[in-house]
């Protein structure tokens, strides 16, 4: 005959059983993370996502106790990395670290090993960055509406470059000539420094690109801001316009974040998102970001879903439009 005390020890133990079970079968062990997590950053060390990823992962590790760590494989236009993830155990050891360029490849590449949307669980974006709108010192105009004047006097004569059909300066580009109903000449080039060293030599007109590693260029006078593709003023240079003040309604954000494979356990990226979005609202790390022209977000898994479908969705319009299509 079992005593009260062996008979609610029993009922403990055999709720104890059903918890882990539980736990065991929704794939969220009490004790994770209880080895190293990965983090694919599927571009060149030194880069923003590279750098995120560092920045992050750090104390990320400190947090959980465990290594974060950072795998650069910068092939492919990230595709490489990005397969790795989408092909990897779903059990939040294995991460990817993305920027926008993710969510627009969802329609402008005509294959891709896997599906930007379906095959990833989103866990938080982390910073989303305006970028600046520079033009040559030579074009006779300081503001965005005597920019586009001076377009449509002159049709034809200007340039802007990019780092290649697709990326984000070529689509915040074409966007912005969409709405503005003027029409420039595409210069794609191999990367951020190349178009930027020939807008120095005045061989391009007008570039789009990140704020911080162009600062140098603005603040001496040799490239012209004239303002910001975010929905608001940036905290960083308050005194520049935003292009929706001129043209409402125009947006081009760069923005980074996480993401998981898809099937990860639910329990698992929410306690990721918890830890990350902690990390990134403390107010060291905001002021880091905020710094360097970065708007901290750590939005939950759902909303950053939504800012992916949408971006998805509105760069592949004009992708569309302007008939890209990237293999």
């Amino acid at each position: 005959m079992l005593t009260k005390a062996q008979a609610r020890a029993g009922i403990f133990v055999a709720m104890l059983g059903l918890w882990s079970g539980w736990a065991i079968a929704a794939g969220t062990p009490a004790d994770y993370p209880n080895r190293p997590i990965r983090v694919i950053v599927p571009f060149a060390a030194g880069g923003g996502s590279d750098l995120t990823a560092r920045y992050v992962g750090q104390r990320l590790s400190d947090k959980f106790g465990q290594p974060v760590v950072i795998d650069n494989r910068p092939a492919a236009s990230g595709i490489v990395g990005t397969e790795i993830v989408a092909n990897a155990v779903p059990d939040g050891y294995t991460l990817l670290l993305v920027f926008s360029t993710h969510a627009q490849s969802a329609q402008l590449f005509t294959k891709l090993p896997y599906d930007p949307i379906k095959d990833f669980a989103p866990v938080t974006e982390v910073i989303s960055t305006p970028m600046v709108m520079l033009i040559h010192p030579s074009v006779p105009a300081k503001t965005v509406p005597e920019f586009i004047a001076y377009v449509k006097a002159n049709p034809g004569k200007l340039n802007y470059g990019t780092s290649g059909p697709g990326s984000s300066p070529h689509l915040a580009a074409e966007l912005f000539a969409s709405m503005a109903g003027i029409k420039m000449t595409h210069i794609p080039y191999k990367g951020v420094a190349p178009y930027i060293t020939a807008e120095l030599g005045n061989e391009v007109q007008l570039s789009y690109a990140n704020m911080f590693s162009t600062m140098p260029h603005w603040k001496s006078g040799r490239l012209r801001l004239i303002a910001v593709t975010g929905p608001k003023r940036s905290q960083t240079i308050p005194e520049a316009p935003t292009l929706a003040e001129t043209l409402p309604g125009y947006e081009a954000l760069i923005w980074y974040g996480y993401l998981a494979p898809a099937k990860t356990p639910r329990a698992i990226v929410d306690k990721l998102h918890k830890e990350i979005a902690a990390i990134v609202n403390t107010p060291e790390v905001r002021q880091y970001f905020i710094a360097q022209g970065n708007d901290p977000v750590a939005n939950t898994p759902a909303e950053f879903a939504k800012v992916i479908k949408a971006d998805a969705e509105k760069w592949g319009a004009i992708g569309k439009r302007i008939g890209v299509k990237l293999d």
